[in-house]
């Protein structure tokens, strides 16, 4: 469990993308990926962070991002 403090910065997704459109991921040459926060903030992620959550289908479910006052992500996990 990832302690929270009130300087911490929590964004939430709904994704839904195939898996063709995620293969790009596992090349390397897609280092990062913008996400659009259900605040509408966009929000960059390293891919490594988002490939432990590709399968079969692709990148689905409901995301929670933590990130500290310093902009270091603490947490990503699937909440959904």
């Amino acid at each position: 469990m990832v302690m929270i403090h009130n300087t911490d910065r929590i964004y939430y997704f709904s994704v839904s993308e195939p898996y063709h459109q995620c293969q790009l991921l596992y090349s390397g040459s897609v280092p990062v990926v913008v996400l659009t926060a259900d605040s509408g903030e966009r929000v960059q992620v390293p891919s490594g962070r988002i490939r432990q959550f590709i399968d079969s289908r692709g990148f689905y479910g409901r995301f929670r991002l933590i990130v500290s006052a310093q902009n270091k992500i603490k947490s990503f996990e699937r909440i959904a």
